[in-house]
């Protein structure tokens, strides 16, 4: 395979293939930019990496499936406007940039503030900036070097030494461009991170940030969560009737389109050709809404005419240049198939928000456990104008320990910024997506839902935690109340008497107990 499997702290081992290693020479001849990639596939990866070796590493790919994550040794740190690659000293700029003049002056700027043993991109939001811009980008890449630089030496191998900005601010740096008329977002705090992150990076993006204080919900004022929804949809209709089936494999993504209820005025044809250019507008949205990546295939409807299929073609190819992610397409083939390839570094926003159904075994999927906890947090926040200052709130099993998170800090944070108690259990009939809330005051739940006290002796079913990259197990009493067990991983599966030592509303720690002549029993 000509490949490293390299161990960076991950439940799989990350994929490292030979030529995403640099050369350990420096120099001009030797630089990232005057090596082929052909040349780099003809080294040899022992003659390169030994067992044991610690080195850098960045991952341009999460893991997906059975994959692990892909990374190279080349890194790169992404800026608002430029892109720094230590370890180089060459100066590129985007192809999305076209205009000759425009990219001769980005060249003589980049020239200029080129620092020394670092590579640099102009990126597309290049267009139009100052050198002063550009350069304080440089420089805010460089102190973020040397950071990194200082943790690698600081940390033990297998150590994450620099994880990228939260999600606010890579809209800011990649997203949150001039054709964005507004940025709305309903949390004060983040408000104000994000305006203080633009005044630094993009001042003229200010005014365009806008604090959302209204009393009905952010997704419901704008429909966010409708558009959720039809996102997990495998049809899609178009306004004409016709439709599109979008499924994603492992290996592929394949999105078939038909006619359905279109009805054509003139001709066949006519109707096709329709058909297809507006399919082919919304195939480029659904790529970018859904972040698919990977090799896709998209089966128009088979057109006779191959100058039909040529505006078929030069349509689509005209709409994905708006897409950000990198892609290339292929000609149309004679049965109306256009094959694509979309760069992907991670799961795509249904695999990110769904998880394999466990009862047909993967051929289709259902909400995570992530997903259904936020939509029980959205519809709390809907309720708080009802009387009470409590929720008692059923649900999976799955989606209790979601809830209620590591060490219960989840479910304390909730209640903090709500002002509302909680009361969270597990319903072991309910499907992963069912749930149910009641409003109603704390007097009233504690009496009926935690009639517990300290040192209580209890009997609860061991299990499995379902929490990802955990081993741990907890019990779970016959009404649905979750118990965090100390050293309870000897009982899996089996049903134990537990001394509870401290209580919360919606879950407990205990102690196993056992004594002399009990021992744990098996349930059912």
């Amino acid at each position: 395979m000509d490949a490293a499997f390299v161990d960076i702290g991950l439940e799989r081992n990350a994929f490292l293939y030979v030529a995403d290693i640099l050369p350990e020479e420096g120099g001009h001849d030797n630089s990232p930019a005057s090596i082929k990639r052909s040349e780099l596939r003809r080294r040899k990866i022992k003659d390169l990496l030994k067992p044991g070796q610690e080195i850098m590493v960045q991952v341009t790919k999460g893991p997906r499936g059975t994959k692990g994550a892909r990374v190279t040794t080349r890194i790169a740190l992404p800026g608002r406007y430029v892109v720094m690659m230590p370890e180089g000293n060459h100066l590129g700029i985007s192809r999305k940039i076209e205009d000759r003049s425009e990219r001769e002056r980005l060249r003589k700027i980049g020239d200029g503030i080129l620092p020394g043993g670092f590579g640099l991109i102009l990126r597309t939001e290049c267009e139009g900036r100052t050198a002063q811009e550009l350069h304080a980008d440089v420089v805010f890449l460089q102190q973020l070097w040397a950071q990194v630089l200082l943790a690698a030496k600081r940390l033990k191998a297998p150590a994450c030494v620099h994880r990228d900005q939260t999600l606010l601010y890579r809209t800011i740096r990649d997203v949150f461009g001039d054709e964005i008329d507004r940025l709305v977002i309903d949390d004060p705090d983040e408000y104000e991170k994000v305006a203080l992150v633009a005044k630094v990076v993009s001042p003229q993006l200010l005014e365009k940030i806008e604090l959302y204080d209204r009393e009905n919900p952010l997704f419901d004022e704008y429909n966010i969560e409708k558009d959720i929804d039809r996102l997990l949809q495998h049809k899609v209709w178009l306004k004409s009737g016709a439709y599109l089936v979008v499924d994603e494999t492992e290996a592929l993504t394949a999105v078939d389109i038909n006619t359905g209820k279109m009805v054509g005025s003139t001709s066949l044809n006519d109707t096709i050709l329709k058909a297809n250019l507006e399919a082919a507008d919304e195939v480029c949205r659904q790529l970018r809404l859904r972040d698919m990546g990977g090799i896709i295939v998209i089966d128009f409807i088979d057109m006779e005419s191959s100058e039909d299929r040529k505006k078929v073609m030069d349509h689509f190819a005209k709409r994905l240049e708006r897409d950000r992610a990198r892609t290339r397409v292929g000609k149309i083939s004679s049965l109306g198939l256009i094959e694509i390839t979309r760069k992907r570094t991670g799961e795509s926003v249904t695999e990110a928000i769904t998880d394999l159904c466990p009862t047909c075994e993967g051929r289709g999927r259902i909400p995570s456990q992530e997903t259904v906890s936020l939509w029980i947090e959205r519809d709390i926040r809907r309720r708080l104008h009802e009387p009470g200052n409590a929720y008692f709130i059923e649900c999976h099993p799955a989606v209790v320990e979601t809830l209620i998170g590591a060490d219960g800090e989840s479910v304390e944070d909730l209640e903090h910024d709500l002002n509302r108690a909680l009361y969270v259990r597990a319903n072991f009939d309910f499907q992963f997506d069912e749930y149910e809330i009641t409003s109603g005051t704390i007097e009233e739940f504690d009496k009926t839902y935690v009639p517990y006290r300290r040192a209580q002796v209890l009997e609860c079913n061991v299990r499995s935690s379902n929490l990802d990259a955990t081993s741990k197990v907890v019990g779970w009493t016959d009404h649905g109340y979750y118990i965090e067990l100390l050293d309870g991983a000897p009982y899996l599966g089996n049903r134990v008497k537990v001394c509870l030592q401290d209580i919360r509303r919606s879950y407990a720690v205990a102690d196993v107990i056992l004594t002399g002549s009990s021992s744990p029993r098996p349930y059912a």
